[in-house]
């Protein structure tokens, strides 16, 4: 079982590698050392799963500083230290439940089964976003019961927050490890247990009272402005070079390999009339065509939705690929393909008779 995903942008335009407009790998992990998951985390919300999505740096600087860091990270690291402050990094005993800590224990028991879900659904984006919603009701239960106060007038009560938090971090390395493994290894490590198996994930009775947890460390820092504006001058600079390239030099495709007469004498090519044009629902670049063929009226899908509106094209007549095998394309079966040709301007045009012919009437 697969899932077919849409396009994902950089910065507005098109990933090219051709243009040098990508983010390369090698280049990132220089740049960005020991930010390995921090990409994997961008990259899965951004998941173009039903429509195209767009790579920005400001947003991959978003999401470090807003969200692993102040949201998922804070939590980790305020429940490490107070652990470390108050109980020299030992893990503390449970004692009776509050109506707050019910609350917490009910939530973290169904997240796991909700994140499976979104995961078997192929719903990435979501399951990770119900992921950082556990961080994110950590931070309140720890804000709500206030530890730092209470250790003061309730000690006793303490314990029971605190091991209760611990027990979400431990969850927390379970359930993000498909989408931050490197970060799930050191909570471990911090923990100072090995990694527990998924099936065990909703659970509050991973750590046991009397483990003993390491010296905490920042799972994740701020990425700076500075940091960000020399990647974004970085594709400007190659965006500049390849526009003067492409002004000096017309980029022409090589020529393919040859093929002998009876090759191009398989291919069916005939002239037809768009009859209807309508999009494809989920899907940003598909339109589906209703042709009539000259043989037939039949059903092509074809990704031109950027460059034409379906209400213009309606009565258009182009040259259609007949015998092309058809191909299944959400949902729809397409029968043959329409035959494009792109401009100097980027952009796709028919390739079509200068004058009216009737449908069916064969390119030779």
């Amino acid at each position: 079982m697969y899932r077919l995903n849409e396009f994902l942008n950089l910065e507005g335009n098109k990933i090219s590698t051709s243009r040098n407009w990508a983010v390369w790998l090698h280049e990132y992990l220089e740049d960005f050392p020991g930010k390995e998951d921090v990409l994997r985390y961008v990259l899965c919300a951004n998941a173009p799963e039903a429509k195209d999505n767009d790579f920005t740096w400001k947003d991959f600087q978003a999401k470090n500083n807003n969200e692993l860091v102040a949201i998922f990270g804070n939590f980790v690291n305020r429940v490490l230290v107070l652990i470390q402050k108050y109980y020299e990094g030992v893990i503390p005993e449970k004692g009776d439940f509050h109506p707050l800590d019910h609350e917490l224990i009910s939530f973290l028991n169904e997240a796991p089964k909700t994140i499976e879900k979104s995961i078997e659904a192929f719903r990435f984006r979501e399951a990770l976003a119900n992921f950082i919603e556990i961080a994110r009701r950590g931070n309140k239960y720890l804000a709500d019961c206030e530890p730092w106060k209470l250790i003061k007038e309730n000690p006793e009560r303490v314990k029971t927050v605190l091991n209760l938090a611990a027990q979400v971090v431990a969850n927390l390395a379970i359930v993000g490890e498909p989408f931050l493994p490197r970060t799930s290894q050191k909570i471990f490590k911090a923990l100072g247990i090995s990694p527990i198996s998924w099936e065990k994930a909703g659970n509050t009775d991973l750590l046991n009272s009397g483990d003993k947890i390491r010296e905490p460390e920042l799972l994740f820092a701020k990425i700076e402005d500075a940091e960000i504006e020399k990647q974004i001058a970085k594709l400007k600079s190659t965006e500049t070079v390849v526009e003067k390239i492409n002004e000096e030099v017309k980029v022409v495709q090589p020529m393919k390999q040859l093929i002998s007469y009876d090759d191009f004498a398989k291919m069916d090519l005939r002239i037809g009339t768009i009859l209807k044009a309508e999009k494809v629902e989920n899907s940003n670049k598909l339109l589906k065509l209703l042709i009539d063929t000259g043989v037939d009226q039949r059903t092509i899908l074809s990704g031109i939705a950027k460059y034409f509106k379906p209400e213009d094209i309606v009565g258009k007549q182009v040259t259609v690929l007949l015998n092309l095998a058809p191909r299944k394309m959400m949902g729809f079966e397409s029968q043959g393909m329409v035959l494009l040709a792109e401009n100097q301007d980027g952009n796709l045009i028919f390739v079509s008779p200068e004058q009216g012919v009737a449908n069916g009437s064969t390119v030779n």
